[in-house]
């Protein structure tokens, strides 16, 4: 078993991970993004909230959804490559990213946003940290894509930081989370980084068990970013009180 403090997270290599994983917008992530888009665009009522983004990564497109609502904007990520690459990205970030916006602007919400480049440049805080050591009742509404399930292979730890995030919200905010299903581990530029195998269940035995209600999955067949896992989760709620 491999814990999450066993990995290199430090070796981890963002522009790598991005070039393999985000430099074309594929099939998988437009169905995720068009998810959570719609959610959000009926769950959230115009206003400004304070938003947060765990284990951002080389990924932004988790952020840009957040955009119409958030004021403040908190990305948090473990990684020390991973700050590097979003301090240089977020100040202006490159075409690639235009593809995804183009998907957001189908909705109202995100049609409101003069500039998504300046406006994310201007509300975000960039933060290093683990999500196991999230502050509680922090953010209005947030985002953790691809983090629970692609930290360890304990399944323990999975919850943990499903249950970290959720705690972190306050009581009835909307939130979106991805999942690798039934993930082996994965690579990133010759370094192995652990995963845990869950399913749908999984998550929704997770979700539950910090009273989040609102929930909908949905599993995307998929397979072809890489072998080693048999598709992708996307889910959607709100949080219940924390304990």
């Amino acid at each position: 078993m491999k814990k999450n403090s066993d990995a290199r997270w430090d070796d981890f290599d963002p522009e790598s991970y991005f070039k393999h994983n985000y430099d074309e917008l594929r099939y998988d992530d437009r169905f995720i993004l068009r998810t959570v888009r719609d959610y959000f665009a009926k769950a959230v009522p115009p206003g400004r909230l304070r938003g947060v983004d765990v284990g951002t990564g080389s990924n932004l497109y988790p952020a840009l959804a957040l955009l119409p609502w958030c004021d403040q904007l908190t990305l948090v990520d473990h990684s020390a490559r991973n700050i590097a690459w979003l301090e240089k990205e977020v100040k202006k970030y490159g075409p690639a990213w235009d593809v995804y916006w183009d998907e957001l602007v189908r909705a109202a919400p995100w049609r409101e946003v003069d500039s998504p480049r300046d406006r994310l440049a201007k509300i975000s805080q960039i933060r290093q940290g683990n999500v196991f050591d999230l502050p509680r009742a922090q953010w209005e509404i947030g985002t953790m894509f691809f983090v629970a399930c692609s930290l360890s292979t304990d399944h323990n730890e999975f919850k943990r930081a499903v249950h970290s995030f959720l705690n972190a919200l306050r009581p009835g905010a909307p939130f979106a989370m991805a999942y690798m299903e039934n993930s082996e581990g994965y690579e990133v530029n010759g370094h192995p980084y652990p995963a845990v195998p869950i399913g749908v269940d999984d998550v929704h035995l997770a979700l539950t068990e910090r009273d989040a209600y609102d929930i909908k999955i949905d599993r995307i067949n998929s397979n072809h970013l890489r072998a080693g896992y048999t598709g992708m989760m996307v889910a959607v709620g709100r949080t219940g009180d924390p304990d």
